[in-house]
């Protein structure tokens, strides 16, 4: 016997017919001895609908009472796959987040989890009944609804695998596995059988959808075995684990890209210590995100150019904050470009193999694709170019790396 958490997302429970089909996805794993625990999302639309009215009737708006709006959908959700559970003879209940509970920050609208309550759940589960279990909500410590934000309910999945001590964590999406890229851009992509933990995190935070970056990051904290499954077919999906697990790596595991970015330059700043520290400082203290940076100073050591990238969403708001600082800068000049992308390569294997930067900047230069930024980690190597190279970085890099071969 083995004790499983599911989770399926909005697509998955999208309508009556579909949630039909998720208990029989459950049963199957009741009718081979496991315990299971569920995790749904809303229905397909659902959040963005309640997200839209709380935006609608007041613009300015109390988060906590955004929050008693917004979880309601997942509300919906596990009731009906209870009820739908129970008429196929599983013995099933459904828990909301203050009802187990999973206990939160009071960030509300963004909340991170800190602890949970499973002594109800186990005993549940080791009587054999499902439990159904609202994903993306818990309850703050002013005793209030609380919603984890964006991908909060793969978090509340992977969360209440680590705290039940799960053999496995099943995240049923629309896709059946990871890639070695987006199959919609590269028709040659192949799913991957593994990925480890990092490299999925790296991916996620280049701009991979499958699974959001806060799920990963837990997953590999707690060591929680994750496993990538579509929702609409039998075919086996993709374990996410941790790298003593995955066979050396003798190439890169895929590519990532992102049309959401943008890049800012601040041109002619003094070249003194402490200003690149209060640059990102005060954008920091504005909550804006900063991924590439890179710097060069002028030939006489006088000045320098700092050029970085960010969120495209984010690119009015970061020029605003910083030219509020324009005195206290002395930059001769600020540029913003969102016609820019991201694409990374990301692959363990850059631990082991060399040549793999030189492939990469030589393929992009015969392409005559221009790199405005250039970020490295251990096991990542990402670029900035203009967003109409996009589709054409990818496809040459995936032959180049020879990714659709096993």
């Amino acid at each position: 016997m083995a004790r499983i958490v599911q989770k399926f997302g909005g697509t998955s429970v999208a309508d009556l017919d579909r949630i039909r089909a998720v208990a029989q996805r459950v049963k199957a794993e009741v009718d081979a001895g496991n315990e299971v625990a569920v995790v749904v999302s809303a229905m397909s639309g659902t959040t963005n609908q309640l997200v839209e009215w709380s935006r609608e009737i007041g613009p300015v708006h109390d988060a906590r009472e955004y929050d008693v709006v917004v979880s309601t959908g997942e509300q919906v959700t596990v009731g009906l796959l209870a009820i739908a559970l129970q008429n196929i003879g599983i013995d099933a209940r459904s828990w909301l987040g203050w009802q187990i509970a999973l206990h939160t920050n009071d960030v509300h609208g963004s909340a991170r989890i800190e602890s949970i309550d499973t002594d109800k759940l186990d005993e549940r589960l080791s009587s054999g009944q499902v439990a159904v279990v609202a994903g993306f909500q818990g309850i703050g410590p002013d005793g209030r609804i609380s919603t984890l934000g964006r991908g909060g309910s793969d978090t509340s999945a992977v969360a209440l695998a680590a705290a039940l001590n799960a053999d496995r964590c099943d995240i049923y999406t629309d896709v059946d596995g990871v890639y070695t890229t987006d199959p919609r851009m590269m028709p040659k992509a192949r799913k991957l059988e593994r990925i480890t933990f990092e490299e999925m995190l790296e991916m996620a935070s280049a701009g991979a959808k499958v699974l959001e970056t806060r799920s990963v990051a837990m997953a590999m904290r707690y060591d929680v075995n994750l496993q990538v499954l579509s929702s609409f077919s039998d075919q086996p999906g993709t374990l996410v684990v941790n790298e003593e697990q995955n066979m050396e790596q003798q190439k890169i595991s895929g590519i990532a890209y992102s049309r959401d970015e943008a890049k800012i330059t601040l041109v002619g700043l003094p070249d003194r210590p402490g200003i690149a520290a209060y640059i990102f400082g005060v954008l920091a203290d504005n909550h804006i995100n900063v991924d590439m940076i890179v710097q060069s100073a002028s030939a006489d050591k006088t000045q320098t150019d700092i050029t970085f990238s960010l969120g495209s969403l984010d690119v009015e708001k970061a020029i605003g904050v910083l030219k509020a600082e324009e005195q206290k800068l002395e930059y001769k000049d600020i540029v913003g470009d969102v016609d820019v992308a991201k694409i990374s390569i990301i692959g363990t294997a850059m631990r082991t193999q060399p040549g793999i930067a030189k492939t990469m900047f030589s393929v992009l230069a015969e392409k005559g694709i221009n790199l405005h930024v250039i970020s490295t980690s251990e096991i990542k190597i990402s670029v900035l170019v203009d967003t109409n190279y996009t589709e054409l970085a990818v496809r040459s890099l995936h032959d180049a790396f020879q990714l659709d071969e096993a």
